[in-house]
C-alpha cells in the first residue's frame, strides 16, 4: 500500500470505472459538469478523483433529483443523478463488489445482474406459472426510499471488509438530494435509484433477506425476484396465505413492509384449472398475465395462463409515439425520422414480442 494514502485504490480501476460511464454518458449532475466537459480536462480530473478517494478525504456532491416515466409504465419515479465524479466512484466500488457477489447470487435474482435480464425473469414467471396454480405478486412499499442504512453496510460487510468501499458506500447513501427548486434535503434512510453502485447495493440486500432466506427455509418454494419485484409461486391458496404472512414478517425484520393493496395472491386459471377466485391476473416487468386464448400445434385453441404487454406498458408506448409530433417535423426527411424511431421500435418489439413471434 502507498504509505501516503489510506486506501490502496487501484489507478486501473478508476480507468475502467471511466470507460464505463463514458460509453453510456448520461446527464450533469448538480455540478452542471457533463461527461463531454469532464473529458476536456481528464488527466487532471481522474488523478484528482482517484487522489481524493485514495487519501478518504473524497465527499459525494448531493444527488439531482429528476422525475421520469416508470420503466414499464405506470406513473414516475424519482431518478437521482450523481455528478461525473460520484458516477466514476461508484462505478469503481460496484466494479469492485461485482466479482465478490455475483458468484453467491440466487439463480432467480434477474435485476442488474450480467448475462441475466428482465425477459428471462419473466420466461421463468411464464413456465412457473404453468406448474404451479397460485401465486403471490410481491410488492414492496417505496423499498429504495426505506432501505436502512446500518443493515445495508451490515449486509455489505458479508462480503467485503475493504475499508473505502464501505465508508463510500456510506457516504453515497448519505448524500442529500437537490430538487427541482435548488433545495436539499438530507437523507438518513434510502438508497438513490440511478446512482451507479445502487443496483449491486440493493441485489446484496435483498439477497441476505429474501433470496438465502428461501433458499434455506422454503426451498420447495421457487420465485423470481427482479431487484424489488418478486412472484412467489405455490401449489395452494392456503400456502400462499402462509408464505404471504412469512414473507411480510421477514421484511419487517429488515424495517421494510408489504404494500397492502399491491402486494396480491393470484389463481392462475386456464382449462385445466377450473376453481374460481377474485383475482387471477398479475403484472411483471411491463407484461400482464392472465388467462389468454392459445393454440396448440394442431391448431386446437385452449385458454393457458400467459403473458403479454401490459395497458401499462401500452399506454407509455402510446405516450412516447405522440411526443414525437411526427406531424409537425415537416422539415426532416424519412431517412432521419426512421434513424430515430427504429431503433426505439425495434427494441419494443423485441421486448414485448419475445413470445409471440
Amino acid at each position: 500500500m502507498n504509505k501516503t494514502k489510506s486506501f490502496d485504490i487501484p489507478k486501473q480501476l478508476i480507468w475502467r470505472a471511466y470507460k464505463q460511464v463514458s460509453k453510456n454518458r448520461g446527464a450533469a449532475g448538480v455540478d452542471g459538469v457533463s461527461i463531454t466537459k469532464f473529458e476536456e480536462n481528464l488527466k487532471d480530473n481522474l488523478y484528482k478523483l482517484w487522489n481524493r478517494m485514495s487519501s478518504g478525504s473524497y465527499f459525494p456532491e448531493p444527488v439531482k433529483a429528476v422525475a421520469i416515466p416508470k420503466d414499464m409504465g405506470g406513473g414516475q419515479r424519482i431518478l437521482c443523478v450523481p455528478s461525473v465524479f460520484d458516477r466514476i466512484g461508484q462505478t469503481a466500488a460496484a466494479m469492485y463488489l461485482e466479482p465478490l457477489v455475483e458468484p453467491k447470487f440466487h439463480e432467480d435474482s434477474y435485476g442488474y445482474r450480467p448475462n441475466k435480464s428482465a425477459l428471462d425473469a419473466v420466461d421463468t414467471v411464464r413456465k412457473r406459472c404453468w406448474r404451479y396454480d397460485w401465486t403471490i405478486d410481491l410488492d414492496i412499499s417505496g423499498f429504495f426510499d426505506n432501505l436502512d442504512h446500518e443493515l445495508v453496510l451490515r449486509a455489505i460487510k458479508k462480503h467485503t471488509d475493504c475499508k473505502w468501499v464501505i465508508l463510500y458506500v456510506e457516504r453515497w447513501m448519505e448524500a442529500p438530494i437537490q430538487q427541482a427548486d435548488g433545495r436539499r434535503v438530507a437523507r438518513d434512510k434510502g438508497v438513490p435509484q440511478g446512482g451507479s453502485v445502487s443496483p449491486i447495493i440493493s441485489n446484496i440486500f435483498m439477497h441476505h433477506v429474501i433470496d438465502i432466506w428461501m433458499k434455506k427455509n422454503y426451498p420447495t418454494v421457487p420465485f423470481e425476484r427482479y431487484v424489488d419485484d418478486a412472484i412467489v409461486h405455490c401449489r395452494t391458496e392456503k400456502q400462499t396465505g402462509f408464505m404471504k404472512v412469512m414473507i411480510e414478517e421477514r421484511l419487517a425484520e429488515y424495517r421494510l413492509k408489504l404494500h397492502p393493496k399491491k402486494t396480491q395472491i393470484v389463481y392462475c386459471k386456464d382449462d385445466n384449472r377450473r376453481d374460481e377466485f377474485p383475482k387471477q391476473s398479475f403484472d411483471f416487468l411491463g407484461y400482464t398475465f392472465r388467462p389468454r386464448l392459445a393454440r396448440n400445434k394442431i391448431g386446437k385453441h385452449f385458454v393457458s395462463f400467459l403473458p403479454a404487454i401490459s395497458n401499462k406498458a401500452k399506454k407509455k408506448i402510446t405516450t412516447t409515439i405522440r411526443s414525437w409530433k411526427m406531424l409537425r417535423n415537416t422539415h426532416i426527411t424519412l431517412e432521419e425520422i426512421s434513424g430515430k424511431v427504429n431503433p426505439i421500435v425495434r427494441g419494443w418489439y423485441q421486448y414485448y414480442g419475445k413470445f409471440y413471434r
